[in-house]
C-alpha cells in the first residue's frame, strides 16, 4: 500500500550561497577531522601555486599564528580588484563568495591550474569562521573581510599603498570550530606538504613558519634548483643506487607537459608517486599507466634486442621492472578531469598515450647512451622476473591447504564471529601470552594469533624468501587477502589487527618487524586504518580495593598528586611485568577489553616519509640508522633492556 504522506514544493530545500557547503563540507574536503583541516590550508596554497604555474609568483609563504589561524603570503599578480560583470561585485568578494567563480576554467588566467574547479576560495570561506584578505595591486593594499561561513562584513576597501612593483595576495583564515574536530595544525604534515611542493616546483621559494613556537621565528624555507631530481635523491636517503646518475626526462605533446625522474636501488621495494599540476594523484591515474606502460616495453625491447634477454626467457613484467625502482611522474595539463574533488586519480583518456610517448622516447635514447646503467636496469629486473616465479610457487604453500590443516590452526584461536565488521586479531608475542590472551579475550569477536620469535625482515628480503618463512605464511593465511599481485583488501578477516607485545626493546623490536612486513606487502591495510598497536600499562597502582593502570611515568605522578596524601602514602606501586605473566583478568581489563583498553592506530600519513623510515631502520646500510640513533637517543627516558 503506497503511503500518501504530504509531499509538495514546500518540501525541496534550495540552499544559498555557500549554505550548502556547511550543510556537506565531506563533499568538498574530504573530511572534517584533522586531514579536512588540513585541506584547507592546500585549498589556497594551490591557489598561489597556480600563479607560480603561470610564470607570476616566487615567493609563498605558510604562517600557523598563535591562535591557530593560517595566514598564506604570495608575490603573484594580486586577485583582480575591479567589479565582476556578472556578480556587480569586487571580483575579490566573488571569488571568495562564489562557487565555481574563478580564472581556470579555460580561457581564463591560468594555463594550468591545480586549484581546478574554482571552489577552493570559497570553500575555505563557507567553513572558515572568519577570513581576511589583502591584496596588493596598483600600488595600493585592499582588505576585506568575511565572517561565519562566509558572508561579507567589511566590503573591499583600499586600506593604505605599497611600493610600485609589489603584488600579491595574503589570506589568513581561522577555520570554524564547529565544522571541524580539532582546531589543531600539526606542523610536521604541513612541512612534508610544503617540501613537496618546492620539490614539485623547480626555483620556487617556500616557507613554513610556526608562530605557535616562540623559541623559532624562523621557520623551514625549501627551494630546489634540480626540482624532482632532487626529489628522487630526497627518497633514496638511506639506500644504495645501482646507478649514480638519476634519470631525468622532460617532453611536451599535443600541451600536456611531462617530466619524470627515476633511479633503481639495490632494495626490492618500488616507490612511485605521481603528481599532475602539483597535486598528488595517489590513486595514480592515465598518466601513471602511461608511463609504466613504456618503462615494461622499453626494457623488455632493450633487452631482446642486446641479448640480455634469450629468446627462450619470458618477458619481464610491469612487477619485475619496478623492483628497486624511485620514481617521481610530474605531469602539468591545461584540462585535467580528476576523479572526485580530492583529485586522487587523474581521469583523462588522452594522457595515457601522450605519456607513454614522451616517457618512451627519453628512456630509450638514456638506455642506448648509456649501456653498462641499461645492462644493470635489465639485470635487476631479470633477477626479480626469478624471485617472482619462486614467490608463486611460495605463494601456493600460503593458501587455503595443507598449511591450513597441518599447522594453521594449530596456532591460530580464530573467533566464532565470521563478519569482518566486528572482528579483531591480536599477533601476540609469545606462546605464554598467546595462552594468557587466549583465556582473557572475547572469543565471539577476538582472535589471538601468537609468533614464536621474531619474523624475518622483509625490508632485507625478496617476496619469495619472506614466504618461505612460516611465521608470515601463517599471518598471510589468517588475513585471508592474498599477498603481492593477488593482494585484496576487500578478503581481509579482520577490521582490526592488533599487535600485542611487551612494552620493553623486544617488543618494540618486533612490532617494528611486524609494521615493516604489513607496509611492504599488505600496505593498504596501514592506509585505510586496520592497523593498531596495544597499549598495555607500565604501572598498577593500588589502594584499598582501587586497581589502577597506567601507561606511562607521566600518568602515574599525575594520578598519584590527584590523591589525598593519606590516600597516596598508602598506595601501592607495581611495575607490570610481560604480557605472559598476566593472568588472562588481568590482562583482558588492561589490555584487550574494547570498554577499558588503549589502542593506537598506526596511520601512514606521508608515504614517502614512512618508506624513508622503513629503510633507515630496518635496510642495509648501517650508517644512516646509527646517525638516527644518536639523534634520538636524547629523547629515550627509562629504557627498559
Amino acid at each position: 500500500m503506497k503511503n500518501n504522506e504530504h509531499y509538495d514544493a514546500s518540501d525541496i530545500q534550495v540552499l544559498e550561497g555557500l549554505e550548502a557547503v556547511r550543510k556537506r563540507p565531506g563533499m568538498y574536503i574530504g573530511t572534517t577531522d584533522v586531514k579536512g583541516l588540513h585541506h584547507l590550508v592546500w585549498e589556497i596554497v594551490d591557489n598561489s601555486i597556480d600563479e607560480a604555474l603561470a610564470g607570476y609568483c616566487e615567493n609563498i609563504e605558510i604562517i600557523i599564528n598563535k591562535d591557530n589561524s593560517i595566514t598564506v603570503k604570495d608575490d603573484g599578480r594580486g586577485i583582480p580588484v575591479d567589479i565582476h560583470p556578472k556578480t556587480k561585485k569586487s571580483t575579490v568578494e566573488t571569488v571568495y563568495t562564489v562557487l565555481h567563480a574563478g580564472g581556470k576554467f579555460g580561457g581564463g588566467g591560468y594555463k594550468v591550474s591545480g586549484g581546478l574547479h574554482g571552489v577552493g576560495a570559497s570553500v575555505v570561506n563557507a567553513l572558515s569562521k572568519w577570513v581576511e584578505v589583502k591584496v596588493y595591486k596598483n600600488e595600493k593594499i585592499y582588505y576585506i573581510r568575511f565572517e561565519n561561513g562566509g558572508h561579507t562584513v567589511e566590503s573591499l576597501k583600499e586600506i593604505g599603498t605599497c611600493e610600485k612593483n609589489r603584488t600579491g595576495t595574503h589570506v589568513t583564515f581561522k577555520p570554524d570550530p564547529d565544522i571541524f574536530d580539532t582546531e589543531i595544525y600539526d606542523y610536521n604534515t604541513l612541512l612534508t606538504r610544503v617540501r613537496e611542493l618546492a620539490f614539485l616546483n623547480k626555483g620556487l621559494r617556500l616557507t613554513l613558519r610556526d608562530d605557535r613556537d616562540e623559541k623559532d621565528t624562523t621557520g623551514d624555507t625549501f627551494i630546489y634548483e634540480g626540482g624532482i631530481s632532487e626529489y628522487v635523491k630526497f627518497i633514496n636517503q638511506g639506500k644504495t643506487p645501482i646507478h649514480e646518475d638519476i634519470i631525468h626526462l622532460e617532453g611536451e605533446d599535443d600541451g600536456v607537459m611531462f617530466e619524470v625522474a627515476m633511479q633503481y636501488n639495490t632494495g626490492y621495494n618500488e616507490n612511485i608517486y605521481s603528481f599532475v599540476n602539483n597535486i598528488n594523484t595517489h590513486d595514480g591515474g592515465t598518466h601513471e599507466e602511461g608511463v609504466k606502460r613504456a618503462l615494461t616495453r622499453v626494457i623488455n625491447n632493450y633487452a631482446r634486442k642486446n641479448n640480455i634477454l634469450k629468446e627462450k626467457d619470458e618477458s619481464l613484467t610491469g612487477e619485475d621492472v619496478k623492483e628497486g625502482l624511485t620514481m617521481i611522474i610530474s605531469c602539468k595539463h591545461p584540462n585535467p578531469q580528476f576523479e572526485g574533488q580530492t583529485k586522487g586519480r587523474l581521469g583523462n583518456s588522452e594522457v595515457r598515450k601522450l605519456a607513454d610517448n614522451v616517457f618512451s622516447k627519453g628512456f630509450e635514447k638514456f638506455l642506448l647512451e648509456n649501456p653498462d646503467e641499461a645492462k644493470l636496469i635489465v639485470e635487476k629486473s631479470m633477477l626479480a622476473c626469478r624471485a617472482r616465479n619462486a614467490a608463486k610457487k611460495a605463494r601456493e604453500i600460503s593458501r587455503k591447504g595443507d598449511l591450513t590443516i597441518t599447522n594453521f590452526y594449530g596456532k591460530l584461536s580464530d573467533c566464532k564471529s565470521k563478519d569482518p565488521k566486528v572482528s579483531e586479531i591480536f599477533i601476540v608475542e609469545g606462546d605464554s601470552a598467546g595462552g594468557s590472551a587466549k583465556e582473557g579475550r572475547d572469543s565471539m569477536t577476538q582472535a589471538i594469533l601468537p609468533l614464536r620469535g621474531k619474523i624475518l625482515n622483509v625490508e632485507k628480503n625478496r617476496l619469495d624468501r619472506a614466504l618461505n618463512n612460516e611465521e608470515i605464511r601463517t599471518i598471510i593465511t589468517a588475513f585471508g587477502t592474498g599477498i603481492g599481485d593477488e593482494f585484496d583488501l576487500d578478503k581481509l578477516r579482520y577490521d582490526k589487527i592488533i599487535i600485542m607485545t611487551d612494552a620493553d626493546v623486544d617488543g618494540a623490536h618486533i612490532r617494528v618487524l611486524l609494521l615493516t612486513l604489513f607496509y611492504r606487502f599488505f600496505r593498504p591495510i596501514v592506509e585505510k586504518g586496520h592497523v593498531y598497536a596495544a597499549q598495555p600499562p607500565l604501572f598498577r597502582i593500588s589502594h584499598g580495593k582501587v586497581r589502577k593502570y597506567v601507561l606511562t611515568d607521566e600518568e602515574k605522578e599525575q594520578y598519584l598528586v590527584s590523591l589525598p596524601e593519606n590516600i597516596r602514602q598508602r598506595a601501592e606501586i607495581a611495575r607490570m611485568k610481560g604480557l605472559g605473566e598476566m593472568d588472562p583478568d588481568e590482562l583482558n581489563e588492561t589490555t584487550m577489553d574494547i570498554e577499558s583498553r588503549t589502542l593506537r592506530q598506526i596511520t601512514v600519513d606521508d608515504c614517502v616519509k614512512a618508506d624513508a623510515v622503513f629503510s633507515k631502520l630496518m635496510g642495509d646500510d648501517v650508517e644512516p640508522r646509527r646517525k638516527f640513533i644518536e639523534e634520538q637517543a636524547g629523547y629515550v627516558e627509562n629504557l627498559d633492556i
